[in-house]
C-alpha cells in the first residue's frame, strides 16, 4: 500500500469491548492497582483473627481472586492478541519496504509449529556460515 492509499483509509471505530480490554489491561499494570491489590489482601489477612478464621473469611478471598484472574485471562489475552498482530504488520511493512529482503516470511505466523522448526534450523545454519 502506498502512503496515498493509507491516507484514504478510514480510521475504524474501536467496539466496546476494545475500549474496555484497553482501559483495563492499563489500569490492571499499573504500579497503583498492584498496591490496591497488596492492600486488599492484606487486609483480608489481618481481619482473619477478627472472623476466626472461618470458611467464609477464606471463600471471600478465593471468590474474589478466582473471579478477577477468569475475566483478566480474556481482557488480556485480547489485549496480546491485538498487540501480536499490531507488531506483526509492523514487520510486514519494514520486510516489504526493504528491497533486498525476502518476502517469504511474511506469513510465517500462519506455519505450523513444525514448519516454524524447520525455518529456525535452516536460519540458525545460514548464520553460522
Amino acid at each position: 500500500m502506498t502512503n496515498k492509499n493509507l491516507k484514504n483509509l478510514k480510521k475504524p471505530r474501536t467496539g466496546f469491548y476494545d475500549k474496555i480490554s484497553k482501559v483495563v489491561t492499563r489500569a490492571a499494570g499499573s504500579p497503583v492497582t498492584s498496591v490496591i491489590a497488596f492492600g486488599i489482601v492484606l487486609v483480608w489477612a489481618l481481619t482473619g483473627p477478627i472472623f476466626d478464621y472461618s470458611d467464609t473469611w477464606q471463600l471471600v478471598i478465593n471468590t474474589g481472586t478466582t473471579i478477577i484472574t477468569f475475566l483478566m485471562v480474556f481482557i488480556i489475552q485480547q489485549s496480546q492478541n491485538k498487540d501480536t498482530t499490531a507488531v506483526h504488520l509492523k514487520l510486514n511493512e519494514l520486510i516489504s519496504s526493504n528491497e533486498r529482503a525476502s518476502n517469504r516470511l511474511v506469513d510465517v505466523e500462519d506455519l505450523t509449529d513444525e514448519e516454524l522448526q524447520v525455518l529456525r534450523k535452516f536460519y540458525v545454519k545460514l548464520s553460522t556460515r
